[in-house]
């Protein structure tokens, strides 16, 4: 009962009693929603009615491209992170601007704790690629992320999907190229 009396979520409702289509928003592509602005914020338990209410605000993208995970991220809001991902994990693979999924984003900040929650929670999204067909792994490696690289490394060897290592990116490098490429001996030594 104590969410249920939580001043946010009461505020929320009384929204909707006002306009029962104020978790609609306009019927656009692209715009910010209540659950952007609770995730933004870090109003954990508000995120989490707003998408129990309506699940499908959870992948739209607000004006700058992002999602309400995004934002969460973004804003440091682990606890809002956490919240979102276990209600629904598959938030982890909503592509954002650049198709940037929350996955990519954890590696690009080498959050290693948020990695390894993320991969757990989501193992397909492994296989996410962004526009320029990047994988998370590519991302790694470009950025030089070497403690990243060496979980997503981990993952996929134990999960057997050791064929995203041979992925090509826009440029037809695969992971070992990149780390060539750019004069990375420890990376290529886990070949």
């Amino acid at each position: 009962m104590d969410t249920a009396q939580d001043p946010d979520i009461i505020a929320l409702y009384d929204s909707i009693n006002r306009n029962p289509d104020y978790l609609e928003g306009p019927n656009k592509l692209f715009f910010e929603t209540p659950l952007h602005r609770a995730a933004s914020e870090g109003r954990t338990h508000l995120a989490l009615e707003i998408l129990r209410l309506k699940s499908s605000l959870g992948k739209k993208l607000n004006l700058d491209g992002l999602s309400p995970l995004d934002l969460a991220l973004h804003n440091g809001r682990t606890a809002t992170v956490r919240g979102l991902i276990s209600y629904d994990p598959n938030l982890i693979r909503v592509q954002g601007r650049g198709g940037i999924t929350p996955l990519h984003y954890v590696v690009e900040m080498e959050n290693i704790e948020l990695l390894i929650r993320f991969l757990l929670e989501c193992p397909s999204s492994i296989k996410d690629l962004t526009v320029r067909y990047e994988t998370a792994v590519h991302i790694a490696v470009r950025k030089q992320k070497f403690r990243a690289f060496k979980v997503l490394l981990g993952w996929i060897q134990r999960t057997d999907n050791t064929a995203v290592l041979t992925w090509r990116d826009e440029e037809g490098n695969t992971v070992l190229h990149v780390a060539a490429l750019t004069n990375q001996p420890q990376a290529c030594s886990f070949y």
